[in-house]
């Protein structure tokens, strides 16, 4: 997600893929957006995806607002149940928008004042107190940008278009720029995480007990995050941390921050996934893409009471199962096989994917 005025580049390095274990972390590190909207076009079309619209709104939605073309973020919100808040990448404007889960019609859009000019917005997530917090932390020249910026703004009590005045932090790493997607607040302490995007495994970053606005707030790394991050939610009881990346993800035991790996997550095959939510009973893990008219994709989240929503024990993979409002599945194994037949018979090509967004 790059900054408008940058100049885009491939600086990737190659990853082997010659073993069950070199495939598997490179399934889930890299994006191939392209492949996927190119030649698993049919497999996306095939596979039994869950429906739009349960009755509570957490069932999986197509996201309708044709503004809304490269939505980076999603968060559940507190205060109007069945409701998502959702944002533009870069090159946008200061807005978010509410996103009704029953129809995946808009149903406010609200516009951050007292802020300078967003950059690349990549994360959305709500805390204590019915507090929005956006993560304006892209950076995907390198990590080049001396420091990033978090807004937080009241979510409003009513749904209608309307400007809100937001707190502008200013945020720095301990251990230098970075580029980053996900960004999580604890629902009962508030404070602030990140954890960065990077090809071989990140790490999460705790931010001060409490933001700055007047100061440089640090964040610090805390505990490493073997995924290509593209973005990440917290339990709405703090106590497990998803993570999600391109084709895979991974679930945590938050344990206070210093997080314990429970197992991997299955996620949807979608043409760019960028965004992760926990319904706001817990109950669901949804899952969006970029692009316009893009669905996001419900599942049945690990430990809400239902076994196909059970990570595996073995952590060999094998993760949740997908149900939407009609109990239809994400990708079966059949079309994940064919998938991933498609793929290999592509890496010949060598340099064909050299876009990165």
């Amino acid at each position: 997600m790059m900054d408008d005025h940058a100049t885009r580049c491939d600086v990737r390095p190659a990853t082997r893929v010659n073993s069950p274990a070199g495939w598997q972390a490179w399934g889930m590190r890299r994006p191939f957006s392209l492949l996927a909207g190119v030649l698993l076009a049919g497999a996306l079309t095939v596979s039994a995806v869950p429906a739009a619209s349960a009755a509570d709104g957490d069932g999986g939605f197509t996201i309708k607002d044709p503004r809304i073309k490269e939505s980076s973020g999603l968060a559940a919100s507190r205060r109007h149940p069945g409701v998502y808040w959702t944002h533009n990448d870069s090159g946008y404007g200061p807005q978010i928008y509410a996103v009704d889960g029953r129809t995946g019609e808009t149903v406010a859009t609200v516009t951050l004042s007292g802020i300078g000019e967003p950059r690349d917005v990549e994360a959305i997530s709500i805390g204590p107190d019915d507090q929005i917090y956006v993560g304006d932390i892209g950076d995907n020249r390198g990590g080049t940008w001396p420091y990033v910026w978090i807004y937080r703004l009241p979510e409003p009590k009513e749904l209608k278009d309307q400007t809100i005045r937001a707190t502008q932090y200013v945020v720095k790493y301990e251990d230098g720029p970075r580029d980053a997607e996900s960004m999580v607040v604890h629902p009962r302490t508030g404070r602030v995480y990140i954890i960065d995007k990077n090809e071989d495994g990140g790490h999460l970053y705790e931010g001060p007990a409490e933001l700055s606005p007047s100061g440089t707030n640090i964040f610090r790394p805390i505990a490493p995050v073997d995924l290509w991050a593209t973005d990440a939610a917290l339990s709405p009881d703090g106590t497990r941390l998803a993570v999600r990346g391109y084709f895979g993800g991974i679930l945590y035991d938050w344990n206070g921050g210093r997080i314990k790996r429970i197992g991997r997550l299955q996620v949807p095959l979608q043409a760019q996934g960028e965004s992760l939510t926990y319904s706001a009973d817990g109950s669901k893990l949804l899952y969006g893409s970029e692009g316009a008219g893009s669905s996001v994709v419900a599942y049945d989240a690990p430990g809400a009471g239902k076994k196909d929503g059970a990570p595996s024990s073995r952590d060999d993979g094998a993760g949740s199962g997908g149900s939407g409002a009609d109990g239809s599945g994400g990708l079966g194994t059949g079309t994940l096989a064919a998938a991933v037949v498609a793929v290999v018979a592509v890496l010949g090509l060598g340099r064909l994917l050299r876009r990165r967004r």
